[in-house]
């Protein structure tokens, strides 16, 4: 598939027949009077609305010497015009393999000799299209109107921003939509899946007016950065996933719990069929084989934990202790600390230990739903809070080095393996929803990775960070002690 998208005139070829399947589509769709008029309504009572309501928001605000707000809430409704006719593109969307499949009017065009790739492409771009033109004429009659109304219109900048939110968006909701629809068997399921596509964006819409009540404008490149790199993620996803086959042999979608702790289960104690369970050396040399695999997700983790060590250094440079705070954190201070905690000492490994499970866990949990996004910023934080203490340490006119080899150092030799290694299969188990494995269904992919997560967790994982947490309550103590104690 990458292959095919790097070769030019294959990349032409999938593009001209994509487009084929996209005027198809379009057609169909504006033949519909369903579709076509609320899209009409959409486009041209609804911004006659906002701009309605914008002129009485100025002529209100105007009595009591607060122009700032209209002139803030402006942009906003230019966000909100844009968006509604976008709302559109989910129904278009969500119809685009399921709803033809219930109608029994996919068979034939399956039967084309389009791959997955072009057919997969084509109904998406046949369902962006009319809403997001719809989106920019609304937007245009929106704009218009407060022109001759009250001579409001955008800037360069906050223009740019209003249509790469609106487009990025849509293309967001579509690619998504088009997921829930290659993906389900019936109309029904895929409307009820919907409203985790369009709860989110009406929370990103309420944070977008936040930025802009705010006049936080350059916030708002790096949320479009953000979209950008989300709508990215999916469309890939959608285009690993499509496979025409699976979509014409589903019938109905079972949670079938059986076959789900039978297949994590042979993954997990790595008992092969009609064959005994394997002893404790056989299991642990088959957990062990399975590092090699996380190269990649390994070396995404050592790039995050140094971005965030380098993100904590230039925080700490820019924002430094007060004088008073400086003085606390000096290395006398530092021994005083350990004598308190030596009262806790027969508790703190069992506290250190079940406290960085708990983390861990919430870390691949949340993982889950954000494709992994969350579980790489927990994974960073730790990282982000040492690179800035020990810089604190440093401006504090303390060594800094000194710092991080008598407080992290010790225990940091069993602890950093451990989260390192949890982070790595947590990372390659999210990501198999974006990309699964080939010669294996995306269900059997994410039930074998999360069996591979907890085989690793269980088998490396847990020992070391036990053996970190004995370190850290007992090692790193007398190690603090003999730097900082004279």
């Amino acid at each position: 598939m990458t292959t095919q998208l790097l070769d030019y005139p294959t990349a032409r070829l999938n593009f001209r027949m994509s487009l084929i399947v996209a005027r198809r589509e379009i057609r169909d769709s504006f033949r519909d009077w369903r579709i076509l008029v609320p899209i009409i309504l959409l486009t041209v009572f609804f911004p006659a609305l906002m701009n309605f309501t914008a002129r009485r928001l100025v002529a209100f605000v105007e009595n009591y010497g607060a122009d700032i707000i209209a002139t803030q809430l402006i942009p906003f409704l230019l966000l909100v015009v844009g968006f509604f006719p976008m709302s559109f593109s989910l129904i278009i969307a969500l119809e685009t393999f399921v709803g033809e499949r219930e109608r029994k009017s996919l068979e034939p065009l399956l039967a084309t000799p389009l791959t997955d790739l072009q057919l997969y492409m084509g109904k998406m771009l046949a369902a962006l299209v009319p809403p997001l033109f719809a989106s920019y004429l609304g937007m245009a009659v929106y704009m218009v109107g407060l022109w001759f109304s009250i001579g409001w219109r955008p800037t360069l900048p906050l223009f740019i921003q209003t249509i790469l939110l609106t487009t990025v968006q849509g293309v967001i909701m579509v690619a998504g939509a088009v997921i829930v629809s290659s993906q389900t068997t019936s109309v029904r399921a895929a409307n009820l899946l919907a409203s985790f596509i369009i709860v989110p964006m009406a929370l990103l819409i309420q944070g977008e007016a936040a930025a802009l009540f705010w006049g936080n404008h350059a916030g708002l490149w790096w949320l479009i950065l953000a979209l950008i790199i989300t709508a990215l993620v999916l469309m890939r996803m959608g285009i690993k996933i499509f496979n025409r086959e699976e979509l014409m042999g589903n019938e109905i979608d079972q949670i079938r719990l059986g076959w789900i702790w039978r297949q994590f289960w042979a993954r997990f104690s790595g008992r092969e069929e009609n064959q005994p369970y394997p002893r404790p050396r056989a299991w642990f040399r088959q957990t062990f084989a399975i590092l090699p695999q996380l190269r990649l997700p390994i070396l995404a983790q050592l790039i995050a934990m140094l971005t965030a060590v380098i993100a904590s250094v230039l925080v700490a440079n820019r924002y430094p202790f007060s004088p008073e705070m400086q003085a606390e954190i000096t290395g006398d201070n530092l021994v005083e600390n350990l004598g308190y905690l030596q009262l806790f000492a027969g508790a703190l490994p069992t506290f250190i230990f079940f406290n960085n499970v708990r983390v861990m866990l919430l870390q691949v949990l949340l993982g889950v739903f954000t494709f992994g996004v969350i579980g790489v910023f927990i994974f960073m934080l730790p990282w982000a809070i040492v690179g800035f203490a020990a810089t604190q340490f440093g401006l504090a006119g303390e060594s800094a080095s000194a710092f991080l080899l008598a407080t992290i150092a010790p225990h940091a030799l069993f602890e950093l393996p451990a989260i390192l290694i949890a982070a790595a299969a947590a990372l390659r188990w999210h990501a198999t929803v974006i990309s699964p494995p080939p010669n294996r269904t995306l269900s059997e992919g994410f039930i074998w990775a999360a069996a591979d997560y907890f085989r690793l967790f269980v088998g490396v994982v847990l020992p070391l960070l036990l053996v970190a947490a004995f370190v850290e309550s007992y090692v790193t103590p007398a190690v603090m002690l003999r730097v900082f104690g004279g």
